[in-house]
């Protein structure tokens, strides 16, 4: 759970993952200036803390890597905002352990009235519309929600992609998406509740823009690796790469 702020909303968040549909949990906490630390430590959840705010990307990278040094097969990615719905966290790690994806996302566009009813503002629904359109474009994918924040992963993908060069900044999520299509992993969604409010954490209209032009820049970077007109490290294998795109069932749990 990559951490900022969440003092508010990560007991309602841990309490509402189903039981023993995990082995390991863990919270990355960039440098909050509330109480998040000391929930989680209440809670019993093993944290790691940065001592600087070094942004959601980073915080990410910092969770991954701790992920990866568990026996974890299976790795789910639950912001402790409350915004998500923890109860798809088993349904999601099942997709990948029947061996259907390497990676599934937790889709928020179902009906345009459905998702504006739960908060999402105008602008922010008809950007993602128009951007998750054209990545489909690029990466031969049919998804719905290119944009979610809510992810589980076969472990050879976090293995496989070259993350830990990429953005420290909310770009990194696009960043990771490419890579694991670059890579041949194949990506499936499922459908969760969302909920906007308060105390739910959401990037501005202007991070938007800067997120929206990161993502543009990382669909041309990654067109110009493909036709060979520049190669880009982040779309080059990684040096701790083991295997490719999974085609057996993996085990039972994350």
């Amino acid at each position: 759970m990559p951490a900022f702020g969440a003092e508010a909303t990560l007991r309602d968040t841990f309490e509402a993952i189903p039981a023993g549909s995990y082995e390991h949990i863990l919270l990355v906490d960039d440098c909050s200036d509330d109480r998040t630390v000391a929930v989680a430590e209440e809670l019993g959840i093993p944290t790691i803390r940065h001592e600087v705010n070094r942004g959601y990307g980073a915080n990410q990278k910092t969770c991954y890597e701790a992920a990866l040094a568990t026996d974890a097969e299976i790795v789910v990615m639950l912001h402790p905002d409350n915004q998500y719905d923890p109860r798809l966290v088993p349904v999601m790690a099942e997709i990948i352990d029947l061996g259907i994806c390497d990676m599934v996302m937790g889709s928020r566009i179902r009906s345009r009235r459905q998702v504006l009813a739960g908060g999402m503002p105008r602008w922010k629904y008809f950007t993602n519309r128009a951007t998750t359109l054209a990545e489909n474009f690029l990466l031969g994918t049919a998804l719905g929600d290119l944009h979610s924040g809510y992810r589980a992963y076969r472990r050879e993908v976090l293995e496989s992609v070259p993350f830990r060069g990429n953005s420290d900044d909310f770009v990194f999520d696009q960043e990771l998406i490419m890579q694991a299509r670059h890579f041949g992993f194949e990506i499936g969604e499922v459908p969760v509740p969302v909920r906007y409010f308060d105390d739910a954490s959401s990037i501005n209209l202007r991070r938007s823009l800067t997120y929206g032009w990161g993502a543009a820049r990382c669909m041309a970077a990654l067109s110009a690796h493909r036709v060979g007109i520049r190669d880009d490290a982040r779309f080059l294998p990684s040096a701790r790469a083991t295997v490719g795109p999974s085609k057996a069932p993996a085990p039972e749990r994350p």
